[in-house]
Formats: structure tokens, sequence, C-alpha cells
């Protein structure tokens, strides 16, 4: 499941940067893949009644932690200052060679 709701909650899977229209791995830097990453979580929020106003949580997993500067970058124009999220942030061996993060967030409703 990309999302399922618990109560006042809504946990949202870690999430990759497939286009889903094509379901084709966006290529490109670790910016690239953040932003589709963050377009594909914001679409499943949107679905389960959320936006990124609503999230508390966030796990981000990256694959070189010399990439946090970059992808911080991106997630930083993502939230709204004053309600940015708890936040961990993990290297971690990824899906496949060409992932280079994946997020998975919880929202309050």
């Amino acid at each position: 499941s990309q999302g399922i709701r618990a109560g006042s909650l809504l946990f949202v899977s870690g999430q990759g940067h497939l286009d889903p229209a094509t379901g084709a791995l966006v290529e490109g830097d670790v910016a690239t893949q953040t932003r589709r990453v963050m377009e594909n979580i914001g679409a499943i929020l949107n679905a389960g009644g959320a936006s990124f106003d609503h999230v508390v949580r966030t796990t981000v997993y990256l694959a070189d932690m010399n990439d946090f500067a970059a992808m911080n970058a991106v997630w930083e124009s993502w939230v709204a200052p004053g309600q940015t999220p708890a936040r961990a942030t993990v290297q971690a061996k990824l899906a496949g060679p060409d992932y280079r993060i994946e997020i998975q967030v919880v929202a309050a409703l």
C-alpha cells in the first residue's frame, strides 16, 4: 500500500523516484530524484485528504550521506517554515543502484 489511514494518521510508504504516468525511474541527481519523490508523496497525501502541512514525521533514506545538502535544499522548498516535521535521515542500501533516495512520511489529519 502506498498509504494507509489509521484513525487520524496517514502513513505514506517509502516513495522512490518513479514517474507514476510511465512507471519509469526519473533519471538525474539526488535533487532531481528528491523532487520526484516529493511530488509522489504530495499526490498520496492529497488522495488521503492531507498535504505537506499535515506531515508530522519523516524518514529519509539516502544511498550516500554526501547527498544530504542537495536533498535538504529540495526538501525545504516543500515544507512551510515553522512547520517542519520531525525527521530522521539515514544512509541505507536502497532498491537498486539508480536509487539515491527514498522518503516515508506520517501525516496527522
